[in-house]
């Protein structure tokens, strides 16, 4: 008996043509694991109009990108999505039997099944935080479920949410947790004695992702004020690139006693990142929101003790490996670092804990559960 052809998957890789983030991990996480399986034929694509000419810089090598005739730019394409079934995934991917669309939009499969991720529902629950364009999906999701498309979840907590909101989605909801990298070996550019030199101290809190209002970065900096004054060594790091609304940021520092001990490094490189991480006294991630959460994970593969707040996915994530506190607390955030950077049992204690919490996120387990997936899709 032969054994079956390949899967033709089409998958959109456009998060990567950007600085990444979080989905631009995950896009890259899911495109390199799918492109080792010999099972699995992989068509990236893209949904732009400048960023075309880029995909072959971006994907692994081996895979040869698909280009339409004629590119077709996000904005146009989404809004054509809200009305229509064109532009399909056959202009976009070529014949392919299942798209996924790793960033909450899926474009319509044009006779191919189609998976959407969706990693969180902030669009729904706080769309005073979200941009124009992020406010879209929830109306395209629909369009997409009323042609049967299924739905990936990164966590049970976004998987109960989604079935709640989407109820029309039935039992097309499936979670898959996200995986976790491990770190590269340290290296003169990513160890904590850089992290350390670039705080400008050998004590600080770090907080690392896109400056954007779910993150509450201006109550992190509140609850740092609140602490510095007893601790003159210690320092705040905020790294990552402004995604909207970074004036709240910048008015809350302005106002902050201990202003002169706040750094702010905006988008850095990977290598940076881990340095940072390792180097910290102790990573906060102090959000109102969240559909999973892998600056926790990255603090705990690198011994970093984490303080985060209990929103969304993050208890799901952390376990018993982080510090918790509630949302907008931050009378309690402050105690709570306090408490860590003081406490040197409880920091080992949580240290141990993110040890032994990272077995349970492997991104070959989330890959292969969305091959299953697209299997089901297309076999439904």
């Amino acid at each position: 008996m032969s054994d079956p052809s390949p899967l033709a998957l089409g998958i959109d890789v456009t998060s990567l043509l950007d600085r990444p983030t979080g989905v631009g991990t995950f896009t890259r996480a899911v495109l390199d694991g799918v492109a080792r399986r010999p099972e699995v034929e992989v068509h990236p694509f893209a949904v732009s109009l400048r960023g075309t000419g880029r995909l072959e810089h971006v994907i692994p090598q081996g895979l040869v990108a698909h280009r339409s005739t004629v590119p077709v730019p996000a904005r146009l394409a989404r809004a054509a999505w809200q009305r229509g079934n064109h532009p399909s995934a056959q202009w976009l991917a070529g014949t392919v039997d299942v798209v996924h669309g790793p960033n909450f939009v899926v474009p319509p499969g044009g006779g191919a099944a189609e998976v959407v991720t969706v990693h969180d529902l902030t669009a729904v629950h706080h769309p005073g935080l979200c941009t124009p364009d992020v406010l879209q999906w929830p109306t395209l999701m629909r369009r997409a479920l009323a042609r049967g498309a299924w739905i990936h979840t990164v966590s049970e907590f976004v998987a109960d949410e989604v079935r709640t909101a989407f109820p029309e989605a039935g039992e097309r909801v499936v979670p898959i947790l996200n995986g976790h990298f491990s770190p590269p070996s340290a290296t003169p550019r990513s160890d904590a004695a850089r992290g350390r030199h670039l705080a400008g101290r050998d004590r600080y809190v770090l907080a690392i992702g896109t400056v954007e209002p779910r993150k509450d970065l201006p109550g992190l900096v509140a609850a740092f004020d609140s602490i510095a004054g007893g601790d003159d060594d210690l320092g705040l790091v905020i790294a990552g690139p402004d995604g909207w609304g970074a004036s709240a940021l910048t008015e809350a520092m302005d106002r902050a006693v201990h202003r002169r001990r706040i750094r702010r490094l905006g988008w850095v490189d990977d290598e940076t990142r881990w340095a940072l991480m390792r180097g910290a006294s102790v990573v906060a991630y102090p959000s109102r929101y969240e559909g999973f959460g892998l600056v926790p994970l990255d603090a705990m593969a690198v011994d970093t003790p984490v303080v985060a707040t209990a929103a969304g996915a993050i208890p799901e994530v952390v376990g018993d490996a982080a510090r918790l506190v509630d949302v907008g607390d931050v009378s309690a955030l402050a105690d709570a670092l306090s408490v860590v950077l003081n406490d040197e049992a409880v920091a080992r204690q949580l240290v141990e804990a993110g040890r032994r919490r990272l077995g349970r996120f492997r991104w070959e387990a989330t890959v292969d559960g969305l091959v299953d997936l697209y299997r089901s899709s297309v076999e439904a």
